[in-house]
């Protein structure tokens, strides 16, 4: 009888131990950096970013399974250094600041690229109550120190999304990039 109730309470050991270990790590945002580039009138590029970022990192390179990843931007922060045209992307006619406030991303599946530090993040991207599946390689690296850094470089289509009309002055595909820096 005892060797019976050595091995459950050992097998309900490695039962929690296991579950333990392959959840995903939690990172905490400290400081990020979200910027945008698009082509303009004649060949020039309008320059932006974002601030008021708010996110949650569930992810362990080692167990990606039970990664995830959501996060959203305030969108009235918008500043391109000029500022008629922030107002101009704030409009109801660009982003509608006021009707939709967040830009918000959610992911539903990470998985491992190529190389060692890579990723591919499957999310759900919604601007202005469109909500678009949508493919973000990535990178993450982690220090000594319990910091990750996620990196991120991608395009979007601001047609797709409702952000102004197609225009022979502003481009349609918008490069946005991100870098995000966690701690544990």
């Amino acid at each position: 009888m005892n060797k019976k109730i050595i091995f459950y309470i050992s097998l309900i050991i490695s039962i929690l131990n296991f579950q333990i270990n392959t959840q995903a790590q939690i990172w905490k945002p400290i400081t990020a950096s979200i910027t945008f580039k698009i082509k303009h009138s004649l060949g020039a590029t309008a320059d932006g970013s974002f601030k008021g970022f708010i996110g949650s990192f569930a992810f362990d390179p080692q167990h990606l399974a039970s990664a995830s990843i959501k996060a959203s931007i305030d969108v009235k922060t918008i500043n391109t250094g000029i500022n008629l045209r922030d107002n101009t992307m704030r409009s109801d006619d660009y982003f509608d600041v006021e009707k939709y406030p967040k830009i918000s991303i959610v992911s539903t599946k990470i998985e491992k690229s190529s190389k060692e530090t890579e990723y591919n993040g499957y999310f759900n991207l919604t601007i202005k109550n469109i909500t678009k599946a949508i493919k973000i390689p990535f990178t993450f690296t982690q220090n000594d120190n319990n910091q990750g850094i996620f990196k991120s470089s991608f395009a979007i289509n601001r047609i797709e999304f409702g952000i102004g009309e197609k225009s022979a002055l502003l481009g349609d595909v918008a490069t946005i990039n991100i870098t995000i820096n966690t701690q544990q």
